[in-house]
């Protein structure tokens, strides 16, 4: 063996004189950007502490006044009545369900067909011109749903109401609905719920397209058989997200959905959701300090709750259903 081939053979050369792969020096801009990034993620997290702190003391000092079996299993509610206040907010959740559930009515299929078809059935040219038409929808600000709700959904539906129905679902909705509402908030959602499934089924490998195809199956049972489920993760995200938005939403149910607390989940009665007396409530009407203000984090507490409790929902579920593809 040749003097140069033993000094190119690895098995001869000494450890101490191997080429390193770590950096020799620190990287200074590295460093500042991680630096960055660490920031970012603590703000968002001292913002929530923040929040929570905001909350706490006023619901605390709430509760010192009113039972807490008396906020939650009553459903009196007239905190502002000076006479005989009331403070059973079972019906403030109610109202806010009922809006929400008709809002899923319409989003989660609407979005998921949009998504479906976004995924596998347009074309590239088609697909550039539709998603961000669906981006613009979801820009919209609330308080023009809002107005959109009260000036042509309504009056739509005062016209078009299916009066044949029995019972009370056959009687047209009053100027303020549930109904009303909850179809422009679905509206609201479907954009959401779109783009993040059509996201998540634009991430399945298209080897399990072909796959599908070679074994004889249709576009549509390609599409709900095997896409569907391999994005079930990403596309339940979708759907708790819409909950959570639709939840957490003010200015379309204060203009379209009225102020009425009414223990109901017809689609025709108006109702009154937390976020609305929030929004209703803190004006500047009301003293500091008084109950009927600290009402107002009591509910506000609640609602930060309910959507907590459905973002630690989203959390398992996409961990319960994450499909992990070599």
């Amino acid at each position: 063996m040749s003097i140069v081939a033993r000094a190119q053979d690895p098995r001869t050369q000494d450890p101490r004189d191997a080429v390193s792969l770590s950096a020799s020096s620190s990287r200074r801009g590295e460093k500042a950007i991680v630096g960055w990034l660490f920031l970012c993620a603590a703000f968002s997290v001292l913002v929530t502490v923040g929040i929570v702190l905001s909350l706490v003391p006023p619901t605390i000092e709430f509760f010192n006044r009113v039972l807490p079996s008396d906020f939650f299993s009553t459903d009196f509610w007239a905190p502002t009545n000076s006479g005989n206040p009331g403070f059973g907010v079972l019906r403030l959740i109610v109202g806010t369900l009922n809006v929400t559930i008709w809002a899923l009515l319409i989003a989660i299929p609407a979005g998921l067909g949009a998504a479906i078809y976004l995924s596998e059935y347009s074309g590239t040219r088609m697909r550039r011109i539709l998603k961000p038409v669906l981006e613009v929808l979801e820009g919209v600000p609330t308080v023009a749903y809002g107005f959109f709700a009260l000036t042509f959904v309504t009056p739509l539906l005062r016209e078009w109401w299916p009066t044949f129905l029995p019972g009370k679902l056959g009687e047209p909705p009053g100027i303020f609905s549930a109904a009303s509402a909850g179809v422009v908030m679905g509206v609201m959602i479907i954009p959401t719920v779109a783009s993040i499934s059509q996201d998540a089924m634009s991430a399945v490998p298209s080897a399990l397209r072909q796959a599908a195809y070679g074994l004889g199956s249709t576009r549509m049972q390609t599409a709900t058989r095997v896409i569907v489920p391999a994005a079930l993760s990403g596309i339940v995200a979708s759907f708790v997200l819409g909950i959570s938005r639709a939840i957490g939403e003010t200015m379309i149910v204060l203009l379209a959905a009225g102020a009425a607390a009414n223990l109901t989940l017809w689609p025709n009665d108006s109702v009154l959701t937390m976020t609305t007396f929030i929004a209703r409530t803190s004006t500047g009407d009301i003293g500091t300090g008084t109950t009927t203000y600290y009402t107002i984090f009591a509910v506000g507490s609640v609602l930060f709750a309910i959507t907590f409790v459905m973002n630690m929902i989203s959390i398992a579920l996409v961990r319960r259903f994450r499909e992990t593809y070599e």
